[in-house]
């Protein structure tokens, strides 16, 4: 097993919305850090087929089980923001040429973020993508296993959103663990939450998230009901 710890100032995990309102999830999800374990280890996740009009998730990725942990609770902040776009129909046309060719449309939104993350990010059950990870961690942009260097630098929902702290931690600390829940037993957890598991950019109705609960106790071993694989059975090829 290898336990990597994860600290940032500033974090956003969004679900899929759109409107004026932009939420986060209340923590790292395991598609994030799914993502961020492969950037580490330079194995490129995005597909490009030449046809559709966004970036795709390749096929064949390793599979892996994670477990999140939390040493400390972020806090959910909130900023407002303006939106500019081009909009579909004559909205805001009136301000064209005030804005000298960039998008005029401008509205107010109100978008979260999460500050303060300090958070455990576990893998187990591939050998192979651990090493890889544990290489990457120490060689950095040297880290060049295909010949060809990771894409841009990690970060945490936004590329403005860096991260201070990423390192293995063979000293482990009580955290505490995001569980799976179910209907059964969700409500004898405090911190009932979802999150997302698997994106499909092609098929959003293929997207996948799960029920967790912040486990009430920190706990230096993570519990058996942390660990979430990824990618999930129904997708992997």
């Amino acid at each position: 097993m290898l336990r990597l710890r994860v600290k940032a100032p500033f974090a956003a995990f969004r679900p899929l919305t759109a409107g004026s309102f932009r939420p986060t999830a209340p923590f790292l999800t395991p598609s994030a850090a799914y993502g961020l374990l492969l950037n580490v280890a330079a194995i490129e996740m995005r597909f490009d087929d030449g046809e559709e009009p966004m970036t795709l998730i390749a096929s064949g990725l390793p599979s892996v089980e994670i477990a999140l942990g939390a040493l400390d609770q972020p806090e959910v902040q909130t900023l407002y923001q303006q939106l500019h776009n081009y909009p579909v129909g004559t909205t805001g046309k009136g301000r064209a040429s005030e804005t000298k060719g960039n998008k005029y449309n401008i509205q107010p939104i109100r978008r979260e973020f999460l500050s303060d993350l300090d958070a455990y990010v576990c893998l187990r059950g591939n050998d192979e993508l651990e090493n890889r990870v544990r290489q990457g961690l120490t060689l950095g942009a040297e880290f060049r296993p295909e010949g060809k260097p990771r894409y841009g630098v990690p970060f945490l929902g936004d590329n403005s959103f860096l991260i201070s702290v990423l390192q293995e931690e063979s000293t482990a600390q009580p955290a505490f663990w995001f569980v799976r829940t179910d209907r059964a037993n969700s409500v004898d957890h405090a911190h009932f939450c979802r999150l997302t598991v698997w994106i499909d950019r092609q098929n959003l109705s293929k997207t996948m998230t799960g029920t967790y609960s912040w486990r009430g106790q920190p706990l230096t071993d993570v519990p058996e009901e942390a660990w979430t694989l990824v990618p999930p059975t129904t997708v992997r090829s």
